[in-house]
């Protein structure tokens, strides 16, 4: 490797979908019994962390909806939506862009808040090196619907994951990229040497025209 790595969020940026939500939606169809006890337990979830302060962001984005779901069945459904429908949802600048820095020799890392299996489903699809998601270090069992115990690489959450996974190859994050298309990506993308603003909203826009961010438009 050359020393840099090139680390990218998933839906908006990579995928011009949302995995978590394909995967929320095809669980529901397969599952239909699901639907009631997942919005429940979201529901609940939502409250839950809004009563203990929790942002409105972060209050939405709970598990409640896998309440009761085995990881098993999360790993063989990613693997199918990957395969089946998402792969048709990666636009063709997005993967030229990563073989660009495969080409240079550049370290490839997916740092996403989606679900782990999805998110891992997604890295082996498109040659990805590392992956970072949400779930916890053993992926058995149950779900409760809970992210206690969970790396959540999630808004600032993803900084230190980054500068982790960066000190543990010994690279320098000044020479790395940071591809993103929320503001809520700008916190990691902020400490690397090269950001930038994919099919950036109106808040990221300002933030790379004001700091003279490289963006790109990556649509299917």
């Amino acid at each position: 490797m050359s020393g840099v790595t090139a680390y990218f969020d998933l839906d908006g940026t990579l995928l011009d979908a949302s995995s978590e939500k394909s995967l929320t939606a095809l669980l529901s169809k397969r599952r239909p019994w699901r639907i009631p006890l997942g919005l429940t337990m979201w529901t609940a979830g939502f409250l839950g962390n809004i009563l203990r302060g929790r942002s409105i962001y972060d209050s939405a984005r709970n598990r409640g909806h896998f309440c009761l779901c085995s990881w098993d069945v999360l790993q063989k459904l990613s693997k199918e939506l990957v395969e089946n429908k998402l792969s048709q949802q990666i636009p063709s600048e997005a993967a030229d862009r990563l073989q660009w820095h495969k080409k240079q020799g550049h370290r490839l890392v997916l740092v996403t808040a989606t679900i782990m299996p999805m998110a891992q489903a997604m890295a082996d699809y498109l040659g990805i090196d590392t992956v970072y998601g949400c779930g916890p270090e053993n992926m058995n069992g149950i779900m409760t619907g809970s992210e206690r115990g969970w790396s959540v690489p999630r808004r600032k959450g993803k900084v230190p994951v980054i500068k982790a996974d960066a000190d543990s190859v010994g690279h320098d994050l000044g020479n790395c990229w940071g591809y993103g298309n929320t503001h809520a990506d700008s916190f990691f993308m902020s400490v690397t040497g090269n950001p930038v603003a994919v099919n950036p909203g109106r808040r990221l826009k300002s933030m790379a025209e004001k700091n003279d961010w490289l963006q790109f438009e990556w649509r299917v």
